[in-house]
């Protein structure tokens, strides 16, 4: 008797294999790119085995074609892993596509290639090189002298980290342009495409705003200017972001057109497959390779193949085929937030493809809300109801017109404000539903295990629900149990047993925050703010800085905030910040309120918020803290020798903080209090018109510290600043070097300084 053949196709057609080996090569790629402590790389490594076990075990025979999957995945990801070596050199040339260009004022910023790395470029642009890039053709970049560093990380908790935002595109450095030659080339099919891409961004930007945006955000995945983060803050805080994303939806949309047209012209189904196919591959070039249009048009393809062959296989098995082959094209993938959004929710899909469409809703943000709170440390309640309420305004009346509108604004502009209005009127109705901010819940932001572990449970439970037995007890206990985990990650949160004294990394400027444990009080000194020399609009730094911050503790609320004086670098963030978080009282140095340049900055903008003036002697008496007001001893105008000055105690340590204050001041407080204390912020960013040597002789601190810009053009801190503090033997720190830099007591554990870029001391 011969002994049976096996049946290959079934078995590497089994239920699971290729959604196991997927979640293998994912979890390897977490371990080499990501994982960074020992703890994650130790979780990493016990994840892969496990998963190694269960497919050598399940599916025995299959071995050789598990290890030859993960020998092309390592070397595919060794080969990704290249180290950026890009340096200047004499005969470089940088090579940058049209569409990957912008423009404003006068300055370029660019992703470019030169040879096999790529690295941003930005620098100062003349008129004719204007013109020339404006020509739609690829430019190359040659007799270049510029500085090449490396791309800065982020220098706070919770800021988003644009160094591992590039990376995720294997970009590392970049490029401050001094000079250069800017010449275009020939162009083969590749420029051609890029110069496609660039005529549609160009077509968009004559459109009015709002259609331009969804323009740009549906074809393109890029928003073509910054004066619509207000529409993508609405779509953020109602929890219905994702439908702006490039997806499943879309590529349903382009195959269901195509395959119309292909009906119509009567094509067989396997041409009508290889149009759709087509069509989907110009889609991933022109939304610039996004995530979950690759992922929605592999799942495509992958599932029309295998009808064609008529192979049977499971859902879970072709989004774990998807992702395989994604993954080898793409090792970086899941550096990617965008990514692992997608995928997720897709698994989701299928884990709960039993379900009722409102309660699979239910589940699939269920299943979000660990990443949501890992990576935007917040999420809406009420999302289900908001999905169920702008998902159909968006597919009957955002995609209908913005789609009308590509077609005829090139014939008929005019008929483009018709359109704008209609829009305009929806996107202001979501602003006021946004603005109520309506079951928008601020949790703080989770640690890697704890979402890790949330998103294991929730998993579980989904599975179980998607169950058709009946099985109460088991879900009652699973349900039970998650929502205990996400009590006590949210006590641990919002009710610290430590406080804190942290220097905010704003660059040029002062911020400083005071949280003390439970129950917490929250005080603020400053609020930074950039200094602004050119007059444009800009972002302000409390969005991406501070706020995020706040919302990663899970701080919604400030007790009390302090302004030392008028400078925009002090309280330029002021306004903004009092639009966004509640503030209990605000304090400030007598006469500042009488000030026309202070008044105008809070006229209209102060509503629930308390204004108390101060003087030195004066006391802001808290339950678990003191603040006494040193300086000034008389009213002034808000300027740099009126500068706030406060100095209180925790954890039997001694602070001060005197904002600007010149070194007359200074003494005059040495003369009329004679304090000492354990640490002091430098007064003006360590220039040399603060900290007067015979004031810090007074003081005695065993260390102190300086908030100012990187490469900042006032030179600060001063070289002479710096010789009084070696002379008097003054260990310093400085949030130029150390990011944000805090101080953390209580917790039955001794006081200790945390540097965010972990830089030694001076």
């Amino acid at each position: 008797m011969q002994p049976s053949k096996i049946n290959w196709k079934s078995k590497l057609f089994s239920p699971g294999f290729f959604l196991l080996t997927a979640l293998l090569l994912v979890d390897l790629s977490f371990l080499i790119y990501q994982c960074n402590a020992k703890l994650q790389k130790l979780t990493a490594i016990i994840i892969a085995a496990y998963l190694l076990f269960l497919l050598l075990r399940k599916y025995n025979t299959l071995k050789f074609i598990v290890f030859g999957l993960l020998a092309v995945g390592f070397i595919s990801v060794n080969l990704n892993n290249r180290k950026d070596v890009f340096s200047l050199k004499e005969d470089t040339v940088i090579k940058v596509y049209p569409d990957q260009v912008k423009l404003k004022d006068g300055w370029m910023s660019a992703t470019g290639s030169a040879g096999k790395d790529k690295i941003l470029v930005s620098g100062n642009v003349s008129k004719d090189d204007e013109k020339l890039i404006e020509q739609g053709r690829t430019l190359f970049l040659t007799n270049i002298a510029g500085d090449v560093t490396e791309i800065t990380p982020a220098t706070n908790y919770g800021e988003f980290d644009y160094r591992k935002y590039y990376a995720s595109k294997n970009i590392s450095r970049k490029i401050k342009l001094q000079h250069y030659d800017l010449i275009t080339g020939p162009n083969n099919l590749i420029d051609k495409l890029h110069s496609f891409r660039f005529n549609l961004q160009s077509y968009f930007k004559k459109m009015p705003r709002i259609l331009a945006f969804f323009s740009s955000e549906l074809l393109l995945a890029e928003s073509p200017s910054t004066d619509n983060q207000e529409i993508l803050n609405n779509y953020r805080d109602l929890g219905v972001i994702h439908i702006l994303s490039i997806s499943g939806l879309h590529v349903g949309i382009y195959t269901l057109l195509v395959s119309a047209v292909c009906f119509w012209l009567k094509f067989t189904e396997e041409e009508t497959f290889l149009c759709c196919s087509f069509i989907l591959l110009i889609g991933i070039f022109l939304s610039n390779d996004q995530a979950g249009f690759i992922r929605a048009s592999l799942s495509y393809i992958l599932s029309k193949l295998f009808r064609f062959k008529k192979w049977q296989i499971a859902q879970v098995d072709v989004l774990g085929l998807t992702c395989l082959l994604h993954l080898l094209v793409d090792p970086r993938l899941f550096m990617g937030v965008g990514a692992i959004l997608s995928y997720v929710l897709v698994f989701g899909l299928q884990l709960t493809n039993k379900l009722s469409s409102f309660k699979q809703s239910i589940a699939l943000n269920l299943l979000l809300t660990p990443l949501l709170l890992f990576y935007f440390f917040q999420f809406n309640l009420l999302t289900v109801i908001f999905n169920m309420l702008i998902v159909p305004y968006f597919d009957w009346v955002v995609m209908p017109v913005t789609f009308i509108n590509l077609i005829l604004f090139k014939f008929m502009p005019s008929g483009a404000n018709f359109l704008e209005l209609i829009l305009k009127n929806g996107e202001q109705l979501i602003g006021k539903l946004s603005a109520t901010k309506l079951g928008l819940f601020t949790f703080g932001k989770i640690s890697w295990w704890q979402c890790l572990l949330l998103l294991f449970m929730t998993a579980i439970f989904l599975i179980v629900v998607n169950e058709k037995k009946e099985n109460k007890k088991l879900k009652r206990e699973i349900a039970i149990g998650t929502l205990g985990i996400y009590i006590v990650f949210f006590c641990l949160i919002h009710f610290p047993i430590k406080g804190q004294v942290t220097f905010i990394d704003v660059g040029q400027g002062d911020s400083i925050l005071i949280t003390t444990p439970f129950p917490r009080k929250v005080y603020m000194i400053d609020t930074g703010g950039k200094l602004n020399f050119t007059g444009k609009k800009m972002t302000p730094q409390v969005n991406k800085i501070t706020l995020p911050f706040l919302k990663a503790q899970g701080i919604s609320q400030i007790d009390g905030l302090f302004v030392s004086h008028q400078d925009a670098d002090h309280v330029g963030d002021l306004v903004p910040l009092l639009e966004q978080v509640k503030v209990k009282k605000l304090y400030m140095a007598q006469g500042l309120i009488a000030n026309p340049s202070f008044q105008k900055r809070i006229d209209g903008k102060i509503r629930h918020t308390k204004l108390v003036e101060l003087l030195a002697g004066m006391h802001v008496k808290e339950p678990k803290i003191n603040f006494s007001v040193v300086y000034p001893f008389k009213a002034g105008e808000g300027k740099n020798e009126d500068s706030l000055s406060l100095a209180f105690e925790l954890a039997n340590k001694r602070w001060m903080f005197t904002g600007d204050l010149g070194q007359d001041g200074e003494k005059e407080i040495m003369n009329k209090i004679g304090i000492q204390v354990d640490y002091f912020k430098l007064g003006h960013h360590g220039s040399k018109t603060s900290s007067n040597p015979e004031f810090l002789k007074s003081l005695q601190p065993k260390e102190v510290f300086i908030s100012a810009g990187r490469k900042n053009r006032f030179g600060h801190p001063h070289p002479e600043t710096l010789a009084t503090l070696k002379k008097q033997q003054i260990p310093w720190v400085s949030t130029q070097d150390c990011g944000m830099i805090s101080w953390t007591y209580g917790g039955f554990t001794k006081p200790e300084f945390k540097h965010f870029l972990a830089v030694d001391d001076q």
